[in-house]
C-alpha cells in the first residue's frame, strides 16, 4: 500500500520553540522586536506543509496589528536597516531556518 506523501502533514523541528514565540506575539504589542519575530516566523512557515496552528496564529497576529505581509516586511526592513535588532538578546539570535 502506497502512502500519499503529498497530503501528509509534517511536524516542523522548531515547532515547540516557535509555539512559545507565537503565543507571546498573540498576547503582545507590535514592538520592533515583535514585528521582526513575526516576519521571521512568517517566512519560516510560508508554504510549510504542516504547523497549521502556527500559520493560523501568525495570520491572526497580522490582523490584530492591522498589517498585511508587505507592510510588515517593509517595516522590518527599516528596523533591520537601523541596527541589529537581536543585539543583547542572548539566546534570541537570528534564526531563519
Amino acid at each position: 500500500m502506497e502512502k500519499n506523501v503529498e497530503n501528509q502533514e509534517q511536524i516542523h523541528p522548531l515547532w515547540a520553540k516557535d509555539r512559545k514565540i507565537v503565543d507571546t506575539l498573540l498576547n503582545g504589542q507590535p514592538s520592533d522586536f515583535n514585528r521582526v519575530e513575526l516576519a521571521r516566523l512568517l517566512i519560516r512557515y510560508q508554504g510549510f506543509p504542516g504547523a497549521r496552528d502556527i500559520q493560523h496564529d501568525l495570520e491572526a497576529v497580522l490582523k490584530r496589528w492591522q498589517l498585511n505581509e508587505s507592510e510588515l516586511f517593509e517595516q522590518t526592513r527599516k528596523i533591520h536597516g537601523e541596527g541589529h535588532i537581536y543585539r543583547g538578546k542572548g539566546e534570541q539570535s537570528e534564526d531563519w531556518s
